[in-house]
Formats: structure tokens, C-alpha cells, sequence
């Protein structure tokens, strides 16, 4: 809305200037009548008296002088003028055009709009249940142990996730997979102890103990599963745009995605921001 605002009344302005400078008899009118109005203003407020106050109305010879000055600069300054005017009015009017259909890098969806009003009906429906959880063994290959061995004894059960992200969280679960993704929980509670012995070892983020809003049961980390393995790597084009889709969902759903964070990139992680500030400051009253 401030945009529109902003762009409705710099366009006015523009269109002023130009009616000013291509009609100079039209001008000087209004200038004349501008000034004549100030003047009985600064009468009324009493000001009138002041020297600052009291310039002289210009003459009619000294408006048509300023405005064959102002005429002189707008040619000499034309192309400098035209390229500010594009400038300030061009990135405006491209973001209002695309508005409504800007999606997250990687991820063009035929209508984003679709799978936000399909989230909200599968959250106004019935209580949406946990898929079955795949193997054990899905957490412990050699690719896992070797590269992410901290999620190996994650805790994974649904029951200690906040019961309205959890119903979050399956809703976009449900959207992924009629998109071709299978994803699974990776992570849901995390102990204080757990995220200290992981915020020492460098295997997460740089929240400590109760900073992270997995020590609440307001965040999750999940990844999509293909051939029955987990998939991270982002160089691959459909790994990558099955997190895209996932933050996407995520926003739609009210949820912050780890992706869109600008100092670290957490592309499995979603979180209930507001929630978890809200029992962070709770905990805080609570200890002092």
C-alpha cells in the first residue's frame, strides 16, 4: 500500500512540473493565486509582520524569466531527468505488475495462490495424522554417519511438537507430496543439552541452549526422501526445488523457513517465529 501511495503521488508531482514548464501562462496563474492565497494566510496567523515574511510578490516579467530558466535546465538536463524519472518509476510499476505471482528462486508454480487456499483447507479439516516413519536405517547410512551423524539419535516423534505446528507442517507435507516430494521429519524437540553438545561440536545454529525453537517444540527439520535416502545437496536441480517449494509452503502456512535467513542458510528448518519469541520471554519472566 505505501508503495502505491508513494508511486500515485510522485507521478502527480511529475505531471505538475511538466504542466508548469509546457504552459507558462497557466503557470504564472498559478503561481499568482498560490502566492495571493499564502500571503492572506500569513495575515491570518499573524505573520505578516515578519521581514522573511514579506517578500514582494514576483512580477509578471520574473515568473516568465523563472520559467524560461527552468525550461533552459530541463533541456540542458533532459536525458539525466529522463533516466532519474526511470529510475524511480520503473522498479515501482514492475513490482506491482508482479506482485502477486512472485515465488521463491527455483520454484515457479502454475498458481502459488492454489496451494496456500489447499494449506488452509487441510488445516480447517480433520486432525491430519503423522506419516508412518521410514526405516531406522534411512538415518544411519554411510552418507549420514559420514557427513550429518548428529541426526542419527534426533528425536523424531510428532507427539513433542507443538500440536499446532505439527498440523502446519503435515499440511505442507501433504502439498509436497501431491508435488512429487516425500518428506520426512528429521528432527522435531531438541533438548538444552542436546543443542549445547551440537552448538559445540559446530553441528547447528548459533543459538544456544533455549534460544533455539526446537527447545519449545516450535521447529522442525525435514528433508525430502528419494530411492530411500535423504537428500541435502542443493546443487541438485530437484533437491533445490523441493526446498523452495518447502519454504514457500512454509510462508503461506505462517511459518519462517531456515532458507530465507540471510546469515546462515538452514533449507531443512521451519519454525513458529511468533510462538517461539512468545515462550522465549515467557521462560525469561519465569527464571528472574
Amino acid at each position: 500500500m505505501l508503495l502505491i501511495v508513494s508511486g500515485v503521488l510522485f507521478l502527480l508531482l511529475f505531471a505538475a512540473v511538466c504542466w508548469w514548464l509546457l504552459f507558462p501562462e497557466s503557470g504564472e496563474r498559478a503561481t499568482r493565486r498560490l502566492a495571493d492565497r499564502g500571503r492572506r494566510w500569513r495575515e491570518r496567523l499573524g505573520l505578516a509582520g515578519r521581514r522573511t515574511l514579506e517578500r514582494p510578490l514576483r512580477t509578471a516579467s520574473e515568473v516568465r524569466s523563472l520559467a524560461r530558466e527552468s525550461r533552459g535546465f530541463v533541456f540542458r538536463h533532459r536525458w539525466l531527468l529522463v533516466a532519474a524519472l526511470l529510475l524511480l518509476t520503473v522498479p515501482p510499476l514492475v513490482i506491482l505488475s508482479v506482485r502477486r505471482n512472485v515465488a521463491l528462486e527455483d520454484f515457479q508454480a502454475a498458481d502459488l495462490s492454489e496451494s496456500g487456499s489447499m494449506i488452509a483447507q487441510l488445516l480447517r479439516g480433520e486432525r491430519l495424522v503423522p506419516p508412518p516413519p521410514p526405516p531406522p536405517e534411512v538415518f544411519t547410512t554411510e552418507e549420514i554417519l559420514r557427513l550429518r551423524p548428529e541426526i542419527a539419535h534426533a528425536d523424531r516423534r510428532w507427539e513433542h511438537i507443538d500440536a499446532r505446528l505439527q498440523q502446519q507442517v503435515l499440511a505442507i507435507y501433504e502439498i509436497m507430496r501431491r508435488h512429487g516430494y516425500q518428506m520426512v521429519l528429521v528432527e522435531g524437540y531438541r533438548s538444552p543439552e542436546r543443542q549445547a553438545e551440537l552448538i559445540e561440536a559446530g553441528k547447528a545454529t548459533r543459538a544456544g541452549a533455549w534460544q533455539s525453537c526446537h527447545q519449545y517444540g516450535l521447529a522442525v527439520d525435514s528433508a525430502p526422501m528419494r530411492d530411500g535416502r535423504l537428500q541435502w545437496d542443493m546443487s541438485d536441480p530437484w533437491t533445490r526445488r523441493g526446498y523452495f517449494l518447502y519454504g514457500e509452503l512454509a510462508r503461506q502456512a505462517g511459518l519462517e523457513w531456515g532458507g530465507s535467513w540471510r546469515s546462515i542458510k538452514d533449507y531443512v528448518h521451519l519454525e513458529d517465529a511468533q510462538a517461539c519469541r512468545d515462550a522465549r520471554a515467557a521462560r525469561r519472566r519465569q527464571s528472574g
